[in-house]
């Protein structure tokens, strides 16, 4: 199967692609399908009731599985592939367990508003890219699971767009991803809200 990446996508090296389960999917149009119905059943339990242990790396993974475990061998293991993206593997454990204790201190300094303290916990997530692929779905997913299980906000629009495809909307969100690299959180904030 030949997968075309849009803009800002982690591609995925020879050995993750034979981590297709489904040998039937031949063009990224199945493929697309097939993931959003496995995140479709991922998202309804994880809104159903609240989980437990959300700010874990155990849950991070558990997440990733729930998504992505019907279409792809490796969901819910971190990568230990270098990306083109995100830290490198070795550090991933250490920077969620790191990600997971600040957020929690936020939360329980209010240190920063709830829509702050989500789109920081989104931002970090992205950027340390812990899985083979579908990282901007799942950190997205787990952003709302904290907004609405921990926070008690509505969540998020993301821009009310298609962000898996190329697209306006995903070009906004990776300049806002590659503004707040910079420390400067004002774009994601104005676009996960809008």
């Amino acid at each position: 199967m030949n997968f075309d990446y849009p803009e800002g996508a982690t591609p995925l090296d020879a050995d993750e692609a034979q981590g297709l389960l489904l040998s039937h999917i031949t063009n990224r149009g199945e493929l697309d399908r097939w993931e959003l119905e496995n995140i479709s059943e991922a998202e309804a339990w994880a809104f159903r009731r609240k989980p437990k242990d959300i700010l874990t790396i155990g849950f991070i993974k558990r997440m990733h599985k729930r998504m992505f475990g019907n279409v792809w061998r490796w969901a819910g293991k971190r990568r230990n592939s270098g990306k083109n993206i995100g830290v490198a593997a070795w550090q991933i454990d250490t920077d969620l367990q790191n990600l997971c204790a600040d957020c929690a201190t936020w939360i329980e300094y209010g240190t920063y508003p709830p829509d702050d303290i989500a789109v920081r916990f989104h931002h970090r997530l992205t950027a340390i890219h812990p899985f083979p692929n579908g990282n901007g779905r799942h950190a997205r997913l787990m952003t709302d699971i904290l907004l609405v299980h921990l926070l008690g906000q509505p969540r998020f629009t993301w821009g009310s767009g298609n962000l898996v495809n190329a697209s306006d909307c995903r070009q906004q969100y990776i300049n806002a991803l590659r503004t707040a690299d910079q420390h400067d959180y004002s774009q994601l904030l104005a676009f996960v809200r809008s």
